[in-house]
Parts: structure tokens; sequence; C-alpha cells
């Protein structure tokens, strides 16, 4: 029988999940001021971080993360044709509406990480993300859970490298096989890329049909999962 001491969780549509209010007061804004609907998709997206300079090693400060949030404002306040000279203002404006305001937990995470913790769970945090991962979590009142945040700018890789799992088990001080991660990646690759290292995986699956007996509908089963051990 397995004895754990360590839960690692990914943080988007894991514990939290976009704040669809915030992204319609952003949107919101943005068409008062150009006049017409914003389009902005995943393709949009990523071209609009490069013309805003997002590095090809990844941002290693909060401050460098911050910086680059209101270049990318502003460029896409440009490309929407807002006059140049309120440019400044308003990217100003966006970015304090949306900077740590831009996700919410899930109903179930408050219980689970407070189960895991009266229970003497090391836990931590592995996101494809930049440096603010720690605060994202603080805001939402949870970031006193954990032992540690791993993200993937920092690193240098993203999931399913084993680096960036190996970064993790070494800062907490635990092996693959004492640990357990959830991931909820479609197609189960970066609960995978834990799983091959050791890991007890599981892919999270809130609103999908479970496939595999290592897919959970939500974190909760990872409690039960516990308790059966």
């Amino acid at each position: 029988m397995k004895e754990y001491k360590a839960i690692f969780f990914d943080r988007d549509n894991t514990l939290t999940h976009a704040k669809e209010e915030t992204k319609l007061l952003r949107n919101q804004l943005i068409e008062k001021w150009s006049g017409r609907k914003l389009e902005l998709d995943y393709y949009r997206t990523m071209d609009l971080f490069k013309k805003s300079g997002y590095p090809q090693s990844g941002l290693k400060t909060v401050d460098e993360e911050v910086q680059f949030w209101k270049r990318y404002y502003k460029q896409l306040l440009k490309d929407e044709g807002i006059e140049e000279d309120k440019l400044d203002e308003k990217s100003e404006l966006i970015f304090s509406k949306v900077w740590l305001k831009d996700r919410e937990l899930f109903p179930d995470v408050l219980d689970v990480l407070e189960y895991l913790k009266n229970n003497n769970y090391k836990m931590g945090v592995i996101s494809d993300t930049s440096p603010s991962l720690e605060l994202t979590l603080t805001s939402l009142g949870i970031g006193r859970y954990f032992d540690c945040f791993i993200c993937s700018d920092i690193v240098g890789v993203m999931k399913p490298d084993p680096k960036i799992y190996k970064t993790a088990l070494d800062t907490l001080g635990v092996k693959a096989e004492e640990s357990i991660y959830v991931d909820d990646y479609d197609y189960d690759k970066e609960a995978d890329g834990a799983r091959k290292l050791g890991f007890t995986s599981f892919h999270l699956c809130r609103n999908g049909e479970l496939k595999d007996k290592w897919d959970i509908k939500s974190l909760s089963e990872i409690v039960d999962f516990l308790k059966d051990k």
C-alpha cells in the first residue's frame, strides 16, 4: 500500500476557472471605446503576445509580467483603433480591472484543500503560466494551503516535460511514488507526463465523459481515494 505525502495540482480549470464577469467588463469597455465588437480568439491573442514582446524564455518576475500585460492591453487597444493619446490611460484602466481579478475557484476546492491540510499532506501547484501564479491563488484565499508554486516560465519548460514535475518534487523533498498529481488537460497529456515519472495521476473531467479509471469529475474524489487507502 502506497503512503502518499504530497498532492500537486494544475491551476487553470483544475483549481480555478475564468471569471466571466471580468472578461465581460473588459470587453464592454473596449467595445464602448472602439465602437465595434471585440473579436479575440486564440490566434489573435498569440499575435498580440508577439507584438507585445512576450520573451521566448518566459517572464521571470512578477514585475516583468505586470509590464508585459500593460503593453499587451495597450497594443490591443491600438489595434482596435483607440486614439493614440488615450492608449496609456485606457490600458491602465483595463489592467486595473483585470489583474488578479480574472479567475474564481471551483466550488469543491476549499473543502478538499482543507481536508488535505488538516491531514498533513504537502501541497503544490504545477502550472504552465507566469510568475504571478502564487499571487493569483493568494488573491483567491488559497495561497496559504500550498508549499510550492511551480510555473513554466521560471522553470523554462512546459508540461509534460519531466523537468517541471521534478522541480516540484525536489522543492517539497518528496518522490514521485509518494505523490498525487491532478490536471484537467484534454487527452490526459499532462497527467500522463506525471504518471510516467511515477506519480499517481488523475485526469479531471468536470464536464466530460469518464473513459479511464484515473478520470475523475470532482476534486473530492481525491479525498475519497485517500480515505480508501
